[in-house]
């Protein structure tokens, strides 16, 4: 598997891999990035795809698109009974997979094989803390926090008061402190060390493979191990068409939902026409902001923008904080952490949940949410983390944007909460879930201000996320080449836009989970084969002294 450790790191490794720094055991292929690649300049466009893996994702999501919008009326019922159908006989599969995630993550934090350092023994970091953590973050979660930030905290607590199927683990009925307990650890369930442990499993393995051992960066260089030289073949192909699929479907997801929000919150602000047509106008004028982002290129595009959301985000969390109820919010963090360490067995148990539509229409989409997610955000993350130890990496990846969110969630859920039972809003729980952080906000002083800053947060929110996944998409329809031509990165770009306007006229929020769902199964297997992957490929690094 393994040529001798390289110590010169003068010359790349293969075309737009960057040789290890110091020891590292590259793998001994013959394979060539690029070399199962079409190149022209047809028409003035500088073109490098790789044929197969291009031409397959192009079409059949073009198709996907086009059917989509000529039997919108036929198609919405399709996309109901498939997500009824995967989340209510699969939940228990999402839920046991992403348990194996985190216990593989934290497995290898506290494993000697958490000293190998990521692109070779002597690799220094491409980014600093502060540009690498917002870029972390930004990729991750953002459009999913300001979407769910309040909703879904509000829905739990809601549920669980009120006792049945859809409360997390059965609910506190009629317990107002119990419920907001449970409400705020399944929140934080959501979007805290299991969907993190998802994308660390994914970056890891691909900054491993690409950094350290010299294959093109892309999902099917993890399976070396397992297929040899036939992961240069048709399985290989397969694996990464899976990967441009969920990436896509998982992008349009959240670029949907975005999508609504801002709407909502144009409406809400400037009277703004409540339509299809305007999340169109939408989401066609951010995929051209995004298309300008992508011709700047990652340094200047992609790392500008995540720290402006970053700053944004900060000065709209802690506006919350000082002029909300400042208290609650400082208790509650802590309260809320201990909550969620509390529950954490029982929900994340996959079997005899009491509590079938909570598991299932919540806990089993995020999961496959998050799985269709990771190879793009995955991929992002192994890209700009070359230069970390594994140990920092995983509890980096883990534990800061988890923190973060908890944060988050405390601050805009607990508020909303607190403004609904304390001072008895009702407007707040009974808004639409595009609007409910717009009447939140409502209820505190620089109400306008806030809410317009929110709707800038979600606008730079999508143009970080189609940005970002269209390199990445393009990095594996490229053969794995991460400096391919920029009109390949813009074609996706427009893909991205047209399939999440094709899901909203096409069934709406449930059409954007359904194909999450759907392409987020596949994948999940893959990530769980990929995990036997990452531990026999960091066994065979050089030990770290």
């Amino acid at each position: 598997m393994d040529k001798t450790p390289k110590n010169e790191p003068d010359e790349p490794v293969s075309e737009g891999i960057p040789a290890p720094d110091g020891p590292a055991n590259l793998i001994d292929t013959d394979y060539v990035i690029g070399q199962d690649n079409i190149t022209t300049n047809a028409m003035g466009l500088n073109l490098d795809l790789h044929g197969k893996v291009f031409s397959i994702s192009a079409v059949m999501v073009l198709l996907f698109v086009v059917l989509t919008l000529a039997l919108q009326d036929t198609i919405a019922p399709i996309y109901d009974a498939i997500f009824g159908f995967l989340t209510g006989n699969l939940a228990w599969f999402f839920i046991l997979a992403a348990n194996i995630f985190v216990i593989l993550c934290i497995g290898l934090i506290f494993s000697p094989l958490g000293k190998i350092r990521i692109g070779g023994a002597d690799a220094k970091p491409d980014f600093t803390y502060m540009g690498w953590f917002s870029m972390l973050f930004a990729a991750g979660m953002g459009i999913g926090l300001m979407f769910f930030g309040v909703n879904e905290p509000l829905t739990h607590f809601g549920t669980s008061f009120d006792g049945g199927s859809w409360a997390p683990l059965a609910g506190a009925e009629g317990d107002a402190a119990g419920a907001e307990a449970l409400a705020m650890a399944a929140t934080i369930f959501h979007w805290g060390l299991h969907p993190w442990a998802i994308y660390a499993v994914v970056a890891l393995s691909l900054a491993l493979f690409s950094f350290n051992k010299g294959l093109p960066l892309s999902m099917r260089s993890v399976f070396y191990p397992l297929l040899g030289e036939r992961v240069w073949g048709w399985p290989g192909h397969v694996i990464d068409i899976l990967a441009v699929f969920a990436t896509l479907f998982g992008l349009a997801t959240s670029l949907g939902l975005g999508a609504t929000q801002a709407a909502a919150g144009l409406t809400y602000l400037f009277g703004a026409p409540e339509s299809d047509i305007t999340m169109i106008l939408l989401i066609i004028g951010i995929t051209m902001i995004a298309i300008g982002s992508i011709v700047a290129g990652v340094d200047k595009g992609v790392q500008l923008l995540s720290k402006i959301n970053i700053i944004l985000a900060a000065m709209l969390l802690f506006f919350v904080i000082a002029v909300g109820p400042t208290l609650m919010i400082a208790t509650g963090f802590f309260e809320n952490l201990w909550n969620y360490a509390v529950h954490l067995p029982a929900l994340s148990n996959p079997f005899g949940r009491e509590d079938a539509n909570f598991s299932q229409g919540w806990t089993a989409f995020y999961w496959a949410w998050w799985i269709s997610w990771s190879p793009y955000v995955g991929m992002f993350i192994a890209r700009v983390s070359r230069g970390r130890t594994v140990r920092e990496f995983l509890v980096s990846v883990m534990l800061v944007p988890s923190t973060v969110s908890v944060l988050w969630m405390t601050t805009f859920g607990g508020t909303a909460i607190d403004q609904y039972v304390s001072q008895g809003i009702e407007a707040v729980r009974d808004a639409g879930v595009d609007l409910q952080l717009f009447i939140m906000l409502e209820q505190l002083p620089l109400s306008q201000i806030t809410s317009f800053v929110a709707i800038v947060l979600v606008i730079v929110f999508f143009v970080t996320s189609s940005d970002s996944g269209s390199l990445v998409i393009d990095s594996i329809t490229a053969g794995g080449k991460v400096d391919a031509p920029t009109p390949q990165r813009v074609f996706w770009a427009i893909i991205e836009g047209a399939i999440a306007i094709a899901l909203l006229l096409g069934g709406g929020l449930t059409a954007l989970q359904t194909m999450a769902v759907s392409t987020g199964f596949p994948f999940t297997i893959i990530l769980l084969v990929a995990c036997y992957a990452i531990i026999k490929g960091l066994m065979s690094e050089p030990k770290a002294v």
